[in-house]
């Protein structure tokens, strides 16, 4: 599919701080009334990152446990087409069954571009580990093939450094990947479009809404901090409702709307409607 030319690029809109609230509390709600769903894709994530971590302590690569741990924000947007599935279904007030998300999920669009996504997110992941294997290896006062690796990391000035130097350089790296993956994923879940599409949009949406989108990332990266400080236990609830909260925020911030109420506040009575915008809705 040809890319199409720039006066062609989808309407990105102003995004407030309180449209930000606003997505999270849509995407509790959306938690909320299909738990099930977040809890086993979470509960996944949190097994795969403990063998994972098992098997670089295994392998003598204790380096590189903390760069994947943080690294995890980098690909955890292609573990939620579930969430979008499940958010969409409600919004558009239809039966939310597996048999109705696995059909959303497996629809020929998303096969064709979304693969190419996650390819950008996959080749993110790896610079950044290779990063940080250079950066360990470059403080030579660590020794990285060490047993006790992180706590010697914590006491001594090389190892203080790293931290410094290799969390700035990972947060550049996530943000460049964040400003092109935003809304890049729910995108292509959505509408049949092409993932250059897609990028470029959620980057225009990230040149508009600077100061909002900041502030998203970093309410990212600190959903990320917790999962990690909680053993990966976190994900079973946190990346359930950042990835419902990411259908809200794209519904909210790419035209084109509609008017009305989200259906997603209508099985969850104790959340008031006045909370979501009507432009959360359509198109």
């Amino acid at each position: 599919m040809a890319s199409p030319k720039p006066h062609d690029w989808p309407e990105v809109r102003s995004v407030s701080l309180d449209d930000l609230n606003e997505a999270v509390v849509a995407g509790i709600a959306d938690f909320r009334a299909h738990p099930g769903y977040g809890i086993v894709i979470g509960l996944t994530f949190a097994i795969a990152g403990w063998i994972l971590f098992l098997g670089l302590a295994e392998l003598g690569l204790p380096f590189l446990i903390y760069p994947l741990a943080m690294g995890f924000a980098l690909v955890a947007p292609f573990a939620a087409g579930a969430f979008y599935a499940v958010s969409d279904l409600r919004e558009r007030g239809e039966a939310v069954t597996p048999a109705a998300v696995i059909q959303g999920l497996n629809r020929e669009r998303h096969r064709r571009d979304l693969g190419w996504m996650a390819l950008v997110t996959f080749l993110a992941l790896i610079l950044w580990l290779e990063i940080a294997a250079v950066l360990t290896f470059a403080f030579g006062g660590v020794n990285t093939f060490d047993s006790g690796y992180l706590s010697k990391l914590l006491d001594s000035p090389a190892g203080l450094i790293l931290l410094i130097i290799g969390n700035f350089a990972g947060a550049a790296i996530g943000f460049a990947v964040f400003a092109i993956t935003v809304i890049s994923f729910p995108m292509l879940y959505h509408r049949d479009t092409d993932f250059i599409t897609a990028m470029v949009t959620s980057v225009r949406l990230v040149e508009k809404n600077p100061i909002t989108m900041l502030a998203w990332a970093v309410f990212i990266g600190f959903i990320v901090a917790l999962s990690v400080m909680t053993a990966f236990l976190g994900l079973i609830v946190l990346l359930p409702i950042i990835g419902h909260s990411t259908w809200h925020l794209y519904r909210m911030a790419v035209e084109p709307v509609r008017e009305g109420t989200p259906i997603s506040l209508v099985e969850t009575p104790s959340l008031s409607a006045d909370l979501i915008p009507a432009r959360l809705v359509q198109g």
